[in-house]
């Protein structure tokens, strides 16, 4: 956190990772935020499982083992869990998170162990054993073979679209390395549509949104000592066509000067200036099966939605 705050804030422009907007606070920020009326990719997403978590999970080959990049609260994973669970056919008789030698056991992947103990309480069924695995995804992709396979490897949410193609496409051939002949990768991923629809979403009318950008300064502030004042920054949302995303920025009210001591690091700011913490790119249909394909995965189906538009691309190891 120290070496990219430090990074990020002497740079020109400036900027800061989203990662760190998701601590306690941001994620149940975030989560408010999926509730809201302008978001409309939670409740879309949700829709495109409900209605495809059947077939998804006979096409993934009734996987044994189920790995989530980013689980979060589990909200949307556990219609996918029930489809596989239901694949196999609960065991007689078993309790929730039992252990089954020929069931499904899924792996939630993420860094906050809290997160994960919570997405493990919530997604606990009979016929479902759950082993978390906590760190980053570059930790744990290479190792996915080791898994009793078929394996399916989850990351919905359009979180892909949080990475350049370039960073989206090495995280993908890094989990392509870690998977063998046969899994499935399910992704979820937003499409490209009309600007006052994107700005609304990631600039909400109540506010929520701005509060979420402006917990990454809160949490330098507690984490680190600093001395930003949140009023004294706006959160802004700008769709960027040239490059199909939405890039999200803080910007400066006023000319200030903000101490991070643990740093032993003084931050200038002018008025106008503005410090980027988040991209979320909306790639036509064709470009983010072009990215699966240059990864090595082959689309084995894609699933998508009524307006608003949004996709599932279910991709095949071949």
């Amino acid at each position: 956190m120290a070496a990219d705050i430090r990074a990020g804030l002497t740079a020109s422009p400036k900027w800061l990772p989203c990662h760190l907007l998701y601590d306690a606070r941001g994620s149940e920020l975030f989560e408010a935020i999926t509730l809201l009326p302008e978001y409309y990719l939670t409740r879309t997403e949700l829709a495109l499982l409900e209605r495809h978590a059947g077939e998804i999970a006979a096409l993934a080959g009734g996987p044994r083992s189920v790995v989530e990049l980013g689980a979060g609260t589990g909200t949307k994973t556990r219609i996918i869990l029930d489809a596989v669970v239901a694949a196999h056919g609960a065991p007689p008789g078993a309790g929730a998170g039992e252990p089954d030698l020929h069931g499904p056991v899924y792996h939630p992947i993420d860094v906050s162990r809290t997160a994960l103990e919570e997405a493990a309480s919530k997604l606990a069924r009979p016929g479902l054993e759950i082993r978390p695995l906590v760190g980053q995804y570059n930790e744990w992709l290479p190792s996915l073979r080791d898994l009793p396979g078929p394996r399916l490897l989850l990351f919905i949410g359009s979180s892909i679209g949080n990475y350049h193609p370039h960073e989206a496409r090495a995280l993908l051939s890094l989990a392509r390395r870690g998977m063998s002949s046969g899994d499935t990768f399910l992704l979820g991923a937003d499409l490209r549509k009309d600007e006052a629809r994107l700005l609304a979403a990631y600039d909400d009318a109540a506010g929520v949104t701005a509060q979420f950008s402006k917990n990454v300064l809160h949490r330098i502030n507690r984490e680190f000592g600093a001395s930003f004042d949140l009023d004294a920054f706006r959160h802004l949302a700008l769709w960027n066509p040239d490059k199909w995303r939405m890039e999200l920025y803080l910007e400066s009210l006023r000319d200030q000067v903000v101490a991070i001591p643990s740093l032993s690091l003084r931050v200038s700011l002018a008025a106008g200036d503005r410090i980027h913490t988040e991209n979320s790119y909306k790639l036509p249909q064709g470009e983010q099966q072009r990215l699966l394909a240059a990864a090595g995965f082959s689309v084995a189906k894609s699933f998508l939605s009524d307006d608003p538009s949004y996709a599932l691309h279910l991709a095949r190891v071949p």
